[in-house]
């Protein structure tokens, strides 16, 4: 799951010379969220796709001062990215080396396909946030609540933290779901969101939906 097996090489990296226009052109080509500058052989900042149509015409170095800083090493982990495209609003990341050469890109999409591989995101169920005091925090005491009450735990994430307490945000499978609630409750954990009301009732199963949660953290 390292970046560098996820590269893509086909979008270019525009100079501030280049003008405003080919920028767009290129952009409604690839339909992605922002260009990506050089300067001086170097990754320089990506500019939104907002900003290429406030101008008539010029070049990029007119919108200099609109350029964001963000990008991801080649060596790091795919889930490294997740807060990269929540933070900028992006569907695309540019990838460079330690010495800050452009190398390529990566998709959100590319992301979430590989991600969903994966049983977290991959598996239809029941989603729920828990909350418990941080000085009592155990995933594996979660999970054993799950699994005693005859379902699976597909994984969990933490979604909020504080000295007092942590949200626990959680994907199981749909049996014995009132049980599982009850359990949790008599354990003190709070249910703070779930995505079912009861063992009849329509599940979530939205993947993508899980995905966005996940990047929200």
């Amino acid at each position: 799951m390292f970046i560098k097996d996820y590269i893509s090489k086909d979008f270019p990296c525009f100079s501030l010379s280049d003008s405003i226009e080919s920028a767009r052109n290129m952009l409604e080509d690839f339909g992605y969220s922002h260009i990506f500058i050089k300067k001086s052989h170097h990754f320089y900042g990506a500019i939104a796709k907002d900003f290429l149509y406030e101008e008539d015409g010029g070049t990029l170095k007119d919108l200099e001062h609109q350029l964001e800083r963000f990008a991801i090493l080649e060596d790091s982990n795919v889930m490294d990215s997740i807060r990269l495209f929540y933070t900028f609003s992006s569907n695309v990341i540019p990838v460079i080396n330690k010495n800050e050469k452009y190398l390529g890109y990566i998709t959100c999409e590319d992301v979430f396909q590989d991600l969903s591989r994966y049983p977290l995101f991959s598996e239809t169920g029941a989603i729920l946030t828990i909350e418990t005091p941080a000085r009592k925090y155990s995933m594996t005491e979660i999970a054993n609540i799950i699994e005693s009450n005859n379902s699976k735990f597909y994984g969990g994430f933490i979604s909020f933290m504080s000295d007092e307490v942590i949200h626990i945000t959680i994907k199981i499978s749909n049996e014995n779901l009132a049980s599982i609630d009850s359990t949790f409750d008599r354990y003190d954990y709070r249910i703070v969101e779930k995505y079912y009301s009861d063992e009849k009732s329509d599940l979530f199963k939205d993947r993508f939906g899980f995905f966005q949660k996940f990047i929200e953290i």
